[in-house]
């Protein structure tokens, strides 16, 4: 989660390359999904505070292309988190997936989805630790498991602190944090730069240090390519399609515009997600990364420790995103009304 700023105009980060029109076309990221072994995933996760985390999940669990292994939560009220992501996977067919609860910390957001959390009712001390879990299956699947990381990296770093080993055991991590060029609010049309410090990192600064210093490949998606707003015209048609994904992702998001006055999700974790199923949909480049005692992510000139997606195409994003919740993905999209016919 990087946190929603102040309320912007509906618009996004990206430049908008509106798909040329033809007779119909394929959902990008599908053409491998068929043949293409699915991809081991961790999801690590802050959900309940913003609304973006609860659609990165939605996406992850949607897709053949991902094995979702578990999900770990991470950062403020770690159970009623576990609480709600149960809940969220009991309701859209997916309670096979593994919950692990991280240490609690004090909380540095409003949790705005604690009603639904609270319609969970679990057992005393049903959670398994996070970190435990995060370490047993790295060790059941060495070299094989990416860690999609989308809240402050707390449950991360006490892993390195814990297992400095077995954490570069990590295939790789992709993360959602941090902010090179565009902070909050920049959506690139405006002239230079206004990096801000971004949630993920500036929550947990020594952990993202720990991170970043770890040696385990990283690709990283920060506020520069996941400010893509879900708009008043896509909102309706992910919730039309009255799927129990589609409706559960409805009722947090009404619940989260209730408690923030704002009816645009930004689905900045959703990104990080979308990127593991579709590198091209955030093209990134090796940098070195430097967390600053503030919070803010540098580029230094040193050993590039994370590959960075600078800029990403919101319109290409939706095209992927809209299908893949609604569960249409791979089917032929209509792209107009022929023109009528002249023949006499």
């Amino acid at each position: 989660m990087a946190q929603t700023a102040p309320t912007t105009p509906a618009t996004t980060s990206a430049t908008q390359n509106t798909p040329a029109a033809s007779a119909s076309q394929t959902t990008p990221g599908t053409a491998n999904a068929v043949t293409a072994p699915p991809q081991k995933v961790i999801i690590d996760t802050d959900i309940g505070d913003d609304i973006d985390d609860a659609y990165a999940l939605g996406l992850a669990v949607s897709s053949p292309q991902l094995q979702v292994l578990g999900v770990t939560t991470d950062w403020g009220d770690t159970t009623l988190r576990a609480r709600l992501v149960k809940r969220f996977l009991d309701a859209t067919g997916h309670s096979d997936i593994p919950v692990a609860a991280g240490l609690h910390t004090q909380p540095t957001a409003a949790f705005t989805q604690e009603y639904y959390a609270e319609g969970y009712q679990a057992r005393p001390g049903s959670w398994p630790d996070a970190v435990q879990f995060l370490q047993s299956e790295i060790k059941k699947y060495p070299g094989q498991i990416t860690l999609i990381a989308l809240a402050p990296f707390h449950n991360l770093a006490a892993l390195i602190a814990r297992d400095p080993a077995t954490f570069k055991q990590l295939k790789r991590v992709v993360l959602m944090g941090g902010s090179i060029h565009q902070g909050y609010g920049n959506l690139g049309y405006l002239p230079g730069e206004s990096p801000s410090a971004e949630y993920n990192i500036a929550s947990d600064i020594p952990a993202a240090q720990k991170l970043f210093a770890s040696g385990v490949p990283i690709d990283m998606m920060p506020l520069d390519s996941t400010q893509l707003k879900l708009d008043e015209v896509m909102r309706p048609i992910v919730f039309s399609a009255g799927t129990p994904l589609t409706d559960t992702l409805s009722t947090l998001t009404n619940e989260w515009t209730a408690a923030m006055q704002n009816p645009t999700p930004t689905l900045y974790d959703a990104m990080a997600v979308a990127y593991v199923m579709d590198p091209s949909l955030c093209p990134t480049q090796p940098m070195d990364i430097v967390i600053g005692n503030r919070g803010f992510t540098h580029v230094g000139s040193g050993t590039p420790n994370a590959n960075v997606c600078l800029h990403s195409d919101s319109d290409k994003f939706f095209h992927f995103l809209l299908p893949q919740l609604m569960g249409t993905a791979g089917e032929p999209i209509l792209a107009g009304t022929p023109a009528a016919s002249s023949n006499p």
